[in-house]
């Protein structure tokens, strides 16, 4: 998905509009249909901003909608594309909890939208029994929508906080390494 969301959202589309976007991917239903509580946005600590809304709507991925409830906001995707991208609807919707959880660690505190992009597409990038992974340092920092001189800064970030035991990009394949750290 995070392929995909590299490819289909602008390139300036700010990480709270790519975690957005991610969880309204998940979570479409069979007629491209989606509505977010505000609790899970409130979770992704993205509850009262509309400007990851408005930049969706902007780049014609989705359309807002008047949600069935006050306590939620709906939106119908536009990208045909998505319909082939995601595995069956049972298997998105445990994915799109599982990234909430993944970006959301209790021991992270309040990380932002940038680190809870990177910390969700790191750890669903990683074997999951080791907690180790290796992905070309440009594909990763396009597919999390930054610039490859951003990526070391915000790993280090990810470090002090805890959630990455260890990281390295080579020299010479410019390859990136990492740990995820094992929970306690």
């Amino acid at each position: 998905m995070f392929s995909y969301l590299a490819a289909a959202l602008p390139a300036g589309a700010s990480p709270a509009t790519r975690l957005i976007a991610l969880q309204c991917a998940l979570r479409m239903n069979a007629s491209m249909r989606v509505s977010l509580s505000l609790g899970l946005l409130r979770s992704l600590r993205l509850g009262g901003n509309p400007s990851p809304w408005q930049e969706l709507e902007q780049a014609r991925w989705l359309c807002l909608t008047p949600g069935r409830e006050t306590g939620e906001v709906a939106a119908v995707l536009l990208d045909d594309a998505l319909l082939g991208q995601a595995p069956t609807r049972p298997d998105r919707c445990h994915a799109a909890d599982w990234a909430v959880r993944a970006g959301c660690p209790s021991r992270a505190g309040v990380l932002g939208p940038l680190l809870q992009v990177v910390s969700v597409y790191l750890t669903s990038h990683s074997h999951p029994e080791t907690g180790q992974g290796l992905n070309e340092a440009d594909r990763t920092a396009r597919e999390c929508g930054i610039q490859p001189a951003e990526l070391p800064h915000v790993l280090e970030q990810l470090a002090a906080l805890g959630l990455l035991d260890s990281w390295r990009i080579a020299a010479d394949t410019e390859d990136l390494g990492w740990a995820m750290r094992s929970p306690q």
